[in-house]
């Protein structure tokens, strides 16, 4: 049987998922990391970077290659350890305008164990 994803309010979501979306916000990597298990995965732009060193790296450049604002729109829970957060995100970027699903993957301490982010 497959879950179908439910919506949840974006303050209800697990606390690495809020962690992330407000160390993003004030561009906070130590923060950001402390979300995530040591051997996580971020795929963003079709690139994985896989480990704290490199998503650190990764969070460096993509909060600081524009200047952006991001809002929450939408958030669901799509399964066990599993949610989906909706962003509008508007700025200097190619385009000014998008809204990024990011799906995250929760391992069983609550850390992001894996987030894909896409259109």
């Amino acid at each position: 049987m497959t879950h179908q994803p439910e919506p949840v309010d974006i303050a209800a979501l697990p606390k690495a998922v809020r962690l992330h979306l407000l160390a993003h916000d004030a561009r906070d990597a130590a923060a950001a990391l402390a979300a995530f298990a040591p051997e996580a995965a971020v795929t963003d732009d079709g690139r994985t970077h896989r480990g704290h060193a490199a998503i650190g790296e990764w969070f460096e450049e993509a909060t600081s290659r524009f200047t952006y604002t991001a809002t929450p729109v939408g958030a669901t829970h799509d399964g066990p350890g599993a949610y989906t957060v909706v962003q509008h995100l508007e700025g200097d970027f190619p385009g000014g305008t998008v809204d990024l699903r990011h799906r995250f993957v929760l391992d069983d301490d609550g850390l992001i164990s894996a987030l894909v982010i896409a259109p």
